[in-house]
């Protein structure tokens, strides 16, 4: 989002790595550590300010800084009812009216204070089933997505509404957390809700260094898994196989909650199409097409330019990663080594390498992302009970820890999870449940140091 030139990364860059060092004798030492500070390779950014998220990578050509900024433009910029002839295309039913309202910041949204406002929260639908093309099975009259705004003389599909009921959560020293699970509905919808359809609820996530997670080498992804968990440690590991819009085929997913998208161009262009309502190239028809309250009936076409979805795509792919931090500090080092020894590393890997790319600053970088990229089975807390391509109702795609230090600075809340559920790193270490069951036992053990020591390592991401 703001330009962050060569000149502060190299002004940056020795005064973190002369941190002072550490000479306590007990700290077993994690052999890469300090190189993790470059959490997105030649891409990362030395930044401690609310811009960590939206600054263009540094090692940009200048025609791709340019490609970059114009996406950033788009990024930014708050649609309108056609037949405006800037930014004309929104609804006639639609989520939110700008991409950074639901990506605050590039950043992740709060859960909302108003639920039917417009935030970074909506709501994923289907029947029970499987589509043709694999995936689920969208709902007559709503689709895959409620859409409860609409423009002036249209109804929205449906109003959102939650309850919440409690779990309470106690660690070996007594202490005791309570967790507000929430339970979803759809009011005042236009029509009536079939019975069976299935709710699964998300809040917008950070868009910062997807490109990178983009260009990992599929077999590298593959290689993780552990389909007959042969090392007995209860994580498995699966890969999302979904149908690409564009190219036809299936493809291995990599973006969304659940990892049902293959590419980020599809995921923006989605975006674009479910969440403003714009026809687009790879979404050429309203999302309300053949609905009685969602198709305007203009068949105004593509209603913005190809370039618009390239430009946005790119900018995705090319935002920086903000270094990690504090390498040297004794607490961050001890948490390091609680993350490995508790397991948590087995799902949020660490250490990932790209291949070639088609963007020079994206190709052969080895970066840390903390996310194997595969579905595991996150036990019946987490479960929406929606399955999606390949993955089931309870399974969700590891989320990236990259860059999770620095939310409050840039976001203004501590709020995790696929629906924003978990106020804090502690709570959302607590709802991790099914393979991650085992690692949520071995936190609920620790002593009170030992977790702060493992929440300060995680901030420092």
């Amino acid at each position: 989002m703001k330009y962050f030139s060569f000149f502060t990364f190299f002004l940056f860059s020795p005064f973190l790595l002369s941190c002072s060092s550490d000479d306590s004798a007990d700290y077993k030492e994690l052999p890469s550590l300090l190189e993790r500070q470059l959490a997105g390779g030649e891409t990362t950014v030395f930044i401690n300010t609310s811009n960590a998220y939206g600054t263009p990578a540094p090692n940009l050509s200048a025609a791709d800084l340019a490609l970059h900024l114009t996406g950033d433009l788009i990024f930014e910029s708050v649609y309108v009812t056609p037949p405006n002839k800037v930014n004309g295309g929104l609804g006639p039913i639609f989520n939110n009216s700008s991409c950074i309202s639901c990506h605050p910041k590039d950043g992740r949204a709060p859960f909302p204070a108003n639920i039917n406002a417009r935030s970074g929260f909506f709501m994923r639908v289907s029947l029970p089933g499987i589509a043709e093309n694999g995936g689920p099975v969208p709902v007559p009259g709503f689709g895959l997505q409620v859409q409860n705004q609409a423009v002036f003389g249209v109804e929205p599909e449906a109003q959102f509404q939650v309850t919440y009921s409690t779990i309470v959560e106690e660690f070996a020293d007594g202490t005791k957390i309570t967790l507000r699970k929430p339970h979803y509905s759809l009011v005042e919808s236009y029509i009536s809700v079939p019975a069976n359809i299935l709710l699964s609820p998300r809040i917008g996530s950070p868009v910062f260094g997807l490109g990178l997670l983009e260009a990992i080498p599929e077999a590298d992804i593959l290689a993780d898994i552990d389909a007959t968990d042969a090392n007995r440690d209860g994580i498995y590991g699966k890969a999302n196989y979904v149908y690409d819009v564009i190219s036809k085929q299936t493809k291995l997913g990599r973006f969304g909650w659940k990892a049902n998208t293959a590419s980020l161009l599809e995921q923006c262009a989605a975006a674009f199409n479910n969440d403003m309502g714009i026809t687009n190239y790879v979404f050429p028809y309203e999302t309300g097409y053949g609905q009685s309250n969602g198709d305007d009936g203009l068949n105004a076409g593509l209603e913005i330019p190809n370039a618009t979805v390239d430009a946005v795509t790119f900018y995705t792919q090319t935002l920086a990663v903000p270094a990690s931090r504090f390498h040297e500090n004794q607490q961050v080092r001890n948490g390091a080594r609680i993350f490995e020894e508790i397991d948590c590393a087995k799902c949020h890997k660490p250490k990932q390498k790209t291949g070639p790319s088609p963007i020079k600053a994206l190709a052969h970088q080895t970066f840390y992302p903390y996310t194997d990229m595969l579905l595991h089975d996150m036990g019946e807390g987490l479960a929406d009970g929606r399955p999606d391509f390949m993955a089931n109702g309870r399974e969700w795609k590891t989320r990236p820890l990259w860059g999770i230090g620095f939310q409050y600075l840039v976001n203004g809340h501590t709020q995790f999870l696929h629906d924003g559920r978990a106020a804090n790193l502690t709570e959302a270490i607590l709802w991790h449940g099914g393979e991650a069951e085992r690692s949520k036992d071995k936190f609920k053990q620790l002593s009170k140091k030992e977790r702060d020591d493992l929440l300060a390592f995680l901030n420092s991401l």
